[in-house]
């Protein structure tokens, strides 16, 4: 079993977590994670590569600790697996 992202309500409390998120032109910084009508229209490796580069935005801005630890805290039925 391969593990790409948390599900949508957990992988949205953890994009929370990242500081100095904005809006830029019509996105944001980090990008948004791929819940809601995205979730249903990527696939398994653009969830992976998009939760990969919220990982590295935590890592980037001193918070992968905490988020780390958010993340060890999920059950398993609270990840998504491809």
């Amino acid at each position: 079993m391969v593990v790409y992202a948390p599900q949508p309500q957990k992988w949205n409390e953890m994009w929370e977590m990242l500081p100095n998120r904005k809006r830029v032109d019509n996105g944001w910084q980090p990008p948004l994670p791929l819940i809601l009508t995205a979730w249903h229209h990527t696939s398994d490796e653009e969830k992976r590569d998009r939760f990969l580069i919220h990982l590295q935005y935590a890592a980037d801005h001193n918070v992968f600790p905490q988020v780390a630890a958010f993340l060890s805290s999920l059950s398993m039925n609270e990840w998504y697996c491809g």
